[in-house]
């Protein structure tokens, strides 16, 4: 049964060819034989997630299912799950069990799907490797070797292995779409304010946005219908209709304008990965597809000024985590400021430490306009000059990252080098826009992903753009030696 997508899976359940409790216990199987190698999960729910598929298989009698109901997914553990630890990846709060649900998940339980457990993650979702997880690094199921990507490398692995056919992720300068290039899937990052984040552990507020993680397009559609929508609790939610993503799916791309950034070809990508995005903008030509190069002028802007805007907002966003209220604590303070000092720099590990820093630096006293507003003006020629690009072209394609997946330690000890591995995707975040990453072949024995970009709400042509490769192509079907069985 893991071999299906979470399509066929679905399928599958409705014409009664197997059960929900049965699906999920072959998953959680799954999960306790090949998973120790992995370290994709950092908590599984067995019991949750049979009382689930009980469930929904009482649905699926009554003829009362939905798409996903019966289908077994993972929630990164950057989302609160009522009554189960949410640790977002950190020692901070491995002890916090949240009293309540985040919107995503509710939606997920309402649409009568089975969460199998939390999946592992760079702390506090600040990483690009997975290596920041006070739980330990998630492996790359390709060659365990290297890493997964970050900060969804959990879910990015899971999916690859065939633990879940589905997890969610979280995307605030790549960590859907990089992940997904790096384990050979498909990530899509939506448009900002699509996906409600309430209830998803803030690290940067104006970038954070949800996200499905899937085999196929198709998948991810399935999965996006569920999250997508309205949620009053979320201030940045967008009060727009959701369009039926699925149905959009098969429609012919006769006449689509491609843009090729000329400056996502530049120094620094690897030559073998401009291969295969150019194979398969070429097989975008056989299905119809006009190409045509652009430009983004200020696309080499993007990392400076993410690096500015992110540790800024995380700065602000995890000064709640002081030891008083939730999270961790450290033993006998001899004061408030003992309590605060010790507690915050136990709790957190070097990377969050850097981050919190460098943004407490750019908000204080005399630097703020020299930094942070300068960076969001820097971020408003960015978005401008997607703007124009789109009156020109209806999606844009590239590489997702500058190389495959690299080995454990190769940048953990230059913080630059690791950022710039997600060159490609930050301006994204930036803008706001949506953005995909989908398997378009292998360099090295590692997949290469190809990254797509709409304009505001035009997930339904993303997918619909990925899918119809997908049909034509065979790169999602492939699997990691090893885990087949």
């Amino acid at each position: 049964m893991h071999r299906k997508t979470l399509a066929e899976l679905a399928a599958g359940l409705e014409r009664r060819e197997f059960s929900s409790v049965e699906l999920t216990q072959a998953h959680l199987a799954r999960i306790e034989r090949l998973d120790p190698a992995l370290n994709s999960f950092i908590t599984t729910t067995p019991e949750i997630a049979l009382a689930q598929a009980r469930a929904a298989d009482e649905r699926l009698a009554k003829g009362e299912a939905g798409p996903l109901t019966g289908i077994p997914i993972a929630q990164k553990d950057i989302f609160c799950t009522k009554g189960v630890r949410t640790s977002c990846g950190s020692r901070m709060l491995d002890s916090f069990v949240s009293p309540y649900d985040a919107c995503v998940v509710e939606r997920f339980n309402a649409a009568g799907a089975v969460m199998l457990g939390k999946l592992n993650m760079d702390e506090f979702a600040m990483g690009s490797s997975n290596e920041t997880s006070y739980y330990g690094p998630v492996k790359n199921p390709w060659n365990t070797a290297t890493v997964p990507g970050g900060s969804s490398g959990g879910s990015a692995a899971a999916v690859a292995a065939r633990l879940v056919p589905g997890a969610t992720g979280t995307d605030t300068g790549g960590s859907i779409r990089q992940p997904a290039a790096f384990c050979g899937i498909t990530g899509l990052k939506p448009t900002y304010g699509r996906v409600s984040r309430w209830g998803m552990i803030a690290f940067a507020s104006s970038l954070d946005q949800a996200g499905p993680m899937a085999r196929t397009a198709e998948d991810c559609a399935i999965m996006l219908q569920t999250m997508a929508g309205f949620d009053e609790r979320d201030s940045t939610c967008v009060d727009r209709p959701v369009p039926d993503y699925r149905a959009a799916l098969g429609n012919d791309l006769d006449g689509l304008r491609i843009g090729l950034p000329k400056e996502f070809f530049g120094e620094g990508l690897d030559p073998a990965i401009a291969g295969l995005i150019h194979a398969a903008v070429d097989e975008y030509r056989r299905l119809g597809a006009i190409v045509r190069e652009i430009s983004l002028p200020n696309m080499h802007l993007s990392v400076p000024a993410y690096y500015v805007v992110a540790p800024a907002e995380c700065s602000s966003n995890l000064a709640r985590f002081d030891g008083v209220r939730f999270g961790h604590r450290c033993e006998n303070p001899t004061d408030l400021a003992d309590l605060y000092t010790r507690s915050r720099g136990e709790g957190f590990g070097a990377e969050v430490k850097r981050r919190i820093l460098i943004g407490t630096y750019a908000l204080s006293a005399g630097y703020y306009d020299a930094y942070y507003l300068k960076a969001q003006k820097i971020r408003r020629l960015i978005s401008e000059d997607f703007r124009r690009a789109f009156e020109e072209v209806d999606v844009i394609m590239g590489p997702t990252a500058p190389s495959v997946a690299f080995e454990f330690g190769a940048k953990s000890a230059d913080p630059i080098a690791m950022y710039l591995s997600d060159i490609y995707t930050i301006a994204v975040n930036l803008a706001g826009l949506p953005g995909m990453s989908i398997p378009v072949g292998f360099s090295n024995g590692l997949p290469v992903g190809m990254q797509i970009i709409g304009g505001y709400f035009s997930e339904d042509r993303l997918l619909n753009v990925a899918h119809r490769y997908q049909q034509a192509t065979d790169w999602h079907t492939r699997t990691p030696a090893g885990i087949a069985d």
